[in-house]
């Protein structure tokens, strides 16, 4: 099910989060960092926020190499684990089987808190998600005295963020905010609090915390280093396989909308990068939703083409589809832009002047639900009659207003995409604000958000939560 405002991302005011680093679990991106002696071996405290782009896959967040481990995972099922292994044995091994993540649109946060001295068995080893300790496991194994003790950060072992020590197991999706303690077993509320106005639980300024010895803190806000430290220990990490087009807008204080994986089920699309790149089935004709539905305000977004065959379209619809069958041209409720150079809606091709686009052309969307009208731009121009200016609203195709939409569409208008076509697939590459492929030239919405390549109308915005919520208060 698509969200309209995901979770942890719609509170305005506080503690902002400027970027993320989008990693690929088709590639091999992740984070090392060489090890060294001078770390507890009892006590210390992962703290990130994470937002899953791949689902229902094992996936690594934290790994080292050598026999003595300690891990954390993503479960195929989409639970959580924490493993921490010496002399063939684990003297903590928590394998959790509820508190599951399935929401690609929401951030999570995630702290990891474990002190082998706690005279309590039970708080030695401790995890949890959005302030809530997981307490359900189906393999539950903790120190059994105090003074059990382990070596992983205080040797030379590698150290890994996103898979394994043997490359496996890549993580897919957003971090943010990761934040090491060394020496320490913290709560939640050292690294975020609840919001007094919505109760959504948001990060805290983590910089005046004692990172001790063997801490860090990866804020990802150099592109050129994402791996860099900032907690004053220069413990940088060196960056595999991720490049500046990494470094994303999206992060847990301001939620950019991607494609839906799991509005997916008909289309049979292959998502990666962060669920931006999107490669349909050549045997669905069915489209693929967006994770956030837009009921008012004017929005804009970018599509860059590649590996496009006849019959690939982008547009809105208001409903989500129910067969392979189930075409978005045929729908009374959309209006899609056809690569062949035509505006359809409900099987019928609209009046205009609509050019043809093919493999890197780059095709805009305007989207004025305050004046139920939506544009379409080829390469920075401007499609129908010639004279379509979305920032005057002259010559914008009329849709149907979210208010008079019937009781059977979703209440809310999604951005979609498919290659309408039993023969061929198509790539579709989106921008909503945080590209996933390399802008030229760089261009923010009027409130300061997005990276695009052309200029974004005037008063059109990004399509993340700081600016719905905008819209909407």
């Amino acid at each position: 099910m698509s969200i309209i405002i995901p979770a942890n991302s719609a509170v305005g005011g506080g503690f902002e989060v400027s970027n993320s680093c989008r990693f690929n679990s088709a590639s091999s991106d992740n984070l090392t960092l060489s090890g060294s002696s001078g770390g507890s071996t009892t006590k210390f405290t992962r703290s990130f926020w994470l937002k899953k782009s791949t689902l229902t896959v094992q996936q690594y967040l934290m790994d080292n190499s050598g026999e003595t481990q300690i891990f954390f995972k993503l479960n195929a099922n989409d639970t959580v684990t924490l493993g921490i292994y010496a002399s063939s044995a684990y003297s903590t091994e928590l394998v959790g089987n509820a508190n599951v993540m399935r929401d690609p649109s929401a951030w999570y946060h995630i702290v990891i808190a474990v002190d082998y001295t706690n005279a309590t068995q039970a708080y030695r080893a401790r995890i949890y998600i959005n302030n809530s300790e997981v307490t359900s496991f189906s393999t539950e194994t903790r120190p059994g005295n105090t003074s059990t003790t382990f070596n992983t950060f205080n040797s030379s072992k590698t150290h890994y963020i996103s898979g394994t020590s043997g490359g496996s197991h890549m993580f897919g999706g957003y971090l943010a905010e990761v934040v090491h303690i060394d020496g320490q077993q913290l709560t939640p509320s050292s690294f975020g609090e609840f919001d007094e106005d919505s109760a959504i639980w948001k990060p805290i300024d983590v910089s005046g915390l004692t990172f001790g010895t063997k801490g860090f803190y990866l804020d990802f806000e150099d592109s050129s280093a994402l791996g860099n430290d900032v907690s004053g220990n220069n413990l940088d990490y060196t960056a595999n396989n991720l490049a500046a087009i990494n470094q994303s807008q999206d992060t847990c204080t301001n939620n950019f909308a991607t494609m839906n994986p799991i509005d997916n089920y008909f289309a049979s699309s292959v998502f990666s990068n962060g669920n931006l790149t999107l490669v349909t089935n050549s045997s669905a004709r069915t489209w693929n939703n967006s994770t956030i539905g837009l009921t008012s305000g004017k929005y804009y977004c970018e599509m860059k083409s590649s590996g496009v065959g006849a019959g690939a379209l982008i547009g809105i619809i208001a409903t989500t589809p129910n067969s392979t069958t189930n075409r978005s041209d045929n729908n009374p409720y959309a209006w899609v832009y056809l690569n062949g150079g035509s505006l359809k809606n409900d099987g019928t091709t609209q009046s205009g002047t609509w050019a043809s686009w093919a493999n890197n052309d780059l095709i805009g969307m305007a989207l004025d639900l305050d004046n139920n009208k939506i544009y379409f731009s080829k390469n920075g121009t401007w499609q129908n009659t010639g004279t379509a200016n979305p920032s005057t609203g002259t010559d914008g195709f009329a849709i149907t207003a979210v208010s008079s939409l019937p009781a059977s569409q979703a209440g809310c208008y999604f951005i979609i995409c498919s290659d309408d076509s039993t023969s061929n697939n198509a790539t579709f590459n989106w921008n909503f604000g945080s590209p996933s492929f390399a802008i030229s030239s760089g261009n923010a919405d009027g409130n300061g958000y997005g990276n695009f390549e052309y200029a974004v109308p005037t008063g059109y915005f990004a399509v993340c939560t700081k600016n719905i919520s905008e819209v909407l208060s």
